[in-house]
């Protein structure tokens, strides 16, 4: 039995020190200049990948895009990215994305969401929180090419519409389901 616990204790620590080390270098590095560049290029990229994402724009009061969030986890897991709030081509605010987990996962990845807040609710939401839990509040709609489909103007019902790309890594599925979502800074 100690055995087991050993090797759990030890497995949290070493994932904690992998998900560390990536968010502090990220975190440290992440200038306001690095998030603007870095969230116009995931913009792009997402368009060019996705392009319902761009017809969601289009439609959107505001834009919360995280470029680059890195995941790693073995029983004990977190993610963590910085990003950015655009309403327009205007900068509305920095924002951190932190899940943590805890269960059948091993590995670690790398990709990039973006929520597309559909409604003067959602934005207001989000400026009126000290942090935002996805699944809290707004109703959020995970978007993949499937539910890209059946999306047209008259179906945009929901306050907001999430969606995932730049897989990489080896980690099975991604969720956002439960990610704090915090402002950080001016």
């Amino acid at each position: 039995m100690l055995n087991i616990r050993t090797l759990i204790l030890a497995t949290a620590l070493a994932i904690g020190a992998v998900v560390s080390a990536g968010v502090f270098t990220y975190a440290n590095a992440a200038t306001t200049a690095d998030l603007n560049r870095d969230s116009d290029e995931a913009l792009q990229t997402l368009y060019r990948t996705h392009p319902f994402a761009e017809q969601l724009s289009h439609r959107a009061k505001a834009i919360l895009i995280f470029p680059n969030i890195v995941k790693a986890g073995l029983v004990f897991g977190g993610a963590y990215g910085e990003g950015e709030l655009k309403s327009g081509s205007k900068i509305d605010g920095y924002y951190s994305s932190f899940t943590g987990s805890w269960g059948l996962q091993a590995g670690a990845q790398s990709y990039g969401y973006a929520v597309f807040l559909m409604t003067n609710k959602a934005v207001r939401y989000i400026h009126n929180t000290h942090g935002w839990e996805i699944g809290v509040g707004p109703t959020v709609v995970v978007v993949d090419e499937g539910a890209a489909k059946n999306l047209s103007t008259s179906t945009l019902k929901d306050d907001a519409y999430a969606v995932i790309f730049n897989q990489q890594g080896l980690m099975a599925g991604v969720s956002i389901e439960g990610t704090k979502i915090s402002r950080i800074k001016n």
